[in-house]
């Protein structure tokens, strides 16, 4: 005779997957009865981007836990004028209702991004009950609408209690992840080492420049960078046969990876005086929990400016300054990258005025609360 399965099925859709994973543990690692087990099921990107060929960081982390993958090919109408992709938004409602009467999930868990919608409607259409989180500032238009149906309301940051219903909302912080918290040594070396990441995805405007002031980088620092594995742009293999091309004292210095594991990114950030990154809602915060002074580069055309909203606070706090898209460039990169160097400790003393801006328990509280309300 074939047991029932007696774990409570929860959907988590992955709009921003880092911090959802973390969610994700804990509610494993938490669980103290059959009733708080949870059997978790996951609406998400297979690819990152319109035409890539290779799969999403998110998919392999997701698929490694050994959690269903159900790929939603919803559309979204922010920047957005191709009519195939505009197709995209009935077709995404109707496959999020497919998705959930298969599944028939007591929760669903929403992490923000034009996914959300299409699924958390369904939900409610069906009666299954939604709780979303917010990564950034301020809220994306999906989350806003999400909000408004949804039952639980997490917030990072205290000062965005003003973009949603007030009576919804715990303020909790940003799950992180625990493994930037690991110490494994990958450099021994006195020079300096920056860290080069566009996202998990990468960002080829990034790529472009670094590519073009890597030489003169490779003279001072050691440079580890995550270049994204698009297939779109093909940065990876770019650099890498740029590299090849370098002489070998200068090779030495620069690690490049298409993507770093959650067995590798503790390693990278402990070996990383500095950051060169964009200015998403999951790096701003990993960066300001462990104190990294950095140079971010917001995304120009973000939803509401919210990459800019994300690096203001660690400029605020002292430990980051904001590289313009428009000044990025190898020579004014070159310029940020010495003033960051030559000023390194009070940025350092920034980095631990950041460090207070942070709440660590982040995915503790959010399990407690997706608990209690699955109980009831």
């Amino acid at each position: 005779m074939v047991k029932k399965d007696k774990r409570v099925k929860i959907v988590f859709i992955g709009g921003h997957h880092t911090p959802a994973l973390a969610v994700v543990d804990t509610l494993a690692r938490k669980a103290k009865s059959k009733e708080q087990k949870a059997k978790i099921f996951w609406i998400g990107h297979k690819f990152s981007m319109w035409g890539d060929k290779n799969v999403s960081a998110e998919y392999q982390e997701v698929t490694q836990r050994g959690i269903p993958f159900y790929d939603l090919k919803a559309g979204k109408l922010y920047q957005t004028l191709h009519p195939l992709k505009l197709l995209r938004l009935p077709f995404g409602f109707l496959q999020s209702f497919y998705y959930l009467l298969k599944i028939r999930p007591r929760l669903i868990v929403s992490f923000g991004g034009y996914l959300a919608p299409p699924v958390v409607i369904a939900g409610w259409l069906l009666g299954i009950p939604a709780v979303t989180h917010e990564q950034t500032v301020e809220g994306g238009w999906a989350n806003k609408l999400v909000a408004k149906i949804a039952r639980i309301v997490f917030l990072t940051w205290e000062r965005s209690l003003q973009h949603f219903p007030r009576e919804k909302c715990v303020v909790v912080g940003n799950p992180v992840r625990k493994a930037i918290f690991a110490k494994t040594q990958i450099r021994n070396s006195n020079l300096k080492t920056i860290y080069v990441t566009g996202g998990k995805q990468g960002s080829h405007v990034i790529n472009e420049v670094v590519k073009e002031a890597l030489p003169e980088l490779l003279k001072k620092y050691n440079v580890i960078h995550q270049s994204g594995r698009s297939s779109v742009f093909n940065d990876y293999q770019t650099l890498k046969t740029l590299t090849s091309h370098i002489s070998p004292h200068l090779r030495s210095r620069y690690i490049l990876k298409d993507y770093f594991t959650e067995e590798e990114i503790g390693a990278v950030f402990a070996a990383a005086d500095v950051a060169i990154s964009r200015a998403g809602a999951n790096i701003v915060y990993e960066l300001a929990a462990l104190g990294k002074p950095s140079i971010l580069i917001p995304i120009p055309w973000a939803s509401h400016d919210e990459q800019r909203k994300n690096a203001q606070l660690l400029v605020d706090a002292g430990s980051a300054v904001i590289l313009e898209e428009k000044d990025l460039t190898p020579k004014g990169l070159g310029v940020y990258t010495v003033e960051l160097f030559s000023n390194l400790k009070k940025y350092q003393e920034g980095g631990r005025r950041a460090q207070k801006l942070v709440k660590l328990n982040a995915a503790e509280k959010m399990s407690k609360e997706i608990f209690d309300l699955i109980l009831k």
